[in-house]
């Protein structure tokens, strides 16, 4: 199973609210020939992590099925934000800021791996190292895939959700 998560907490000039920029993504990654979306979340609601002023943003996750190896879906996941907007800059400056979109490779079919060499960028860090402890990334990731388990530490879904820190907030948004 291949993961995406999808987020945003702008609004876009073309694409309007931050909602319709993630939906808009997803038509692109769907629309791709390399790529099969397989299943899409609810889209959720969710307070910035770390707890800021800035707005809160939309989240969902997409499971799709791909032959690409994960470096080069990285790579079409970055022409994607690109295509919305997003302009790359210094990763140290721009983490925890708000996006126009943000796609994160979460999970490539349970694969392991460091990257130590960041800057290289040959390969992705698998899982995302963080996915496991953001409220946004797993309860949409329940409504996908209830039985999927944490490749790294082998901790369940549930036993990730039950962990949570308490001041996360994501809420499922009514559907249109």
């Amino acid at each position: 199973m291949i993961l995406i998560g999808i987020g945003a907490n702008l609004p876009h000039q073309r694409f309007g609210s931050a909602l319709e920029t993630c939906r808009h993504a997803v038509s692109l990654l769907a629309a791709h020939p390399d790529i099969e979306l397989m299943d899409i979340s609810r889209w959720y609601e969710s307070a910035p992590v770390p707890i800021s002023d800035q707005p809160w943003f939309i989240n969902g996750v997409a499971s799709i099925k791909t032959e690409l190896p994960a470096e080069q879906l990285m790579d079409i996941l970055h022409e994607i934000e690109g295509k919305c907007g997003r302009e790359r800059g210094d990763p140290d400056i721009e983490k925890n800021a708000p996006r126009l979109l943000d796609l994160d490779l979460l999970d490539f079919n349970g694969v392991v791996s460091k990257n130590h060499n960041n800057k290289s960028k040959k390969s992705p860090v698998l899982p995302h190292p963080r996915m496991g402890e953001r409220a946004f990334v797993l309860l949409p990731l329940a409504d996908i895939a209830p039985d999927w388990s944490h490749p790294a530490t082998k901790q369940s879904l549930d036993e990730l959700i039950r962990a949570l820190n308490p001041d996360q907030v994501a809420r499922p948004i009514p559907a249109d």
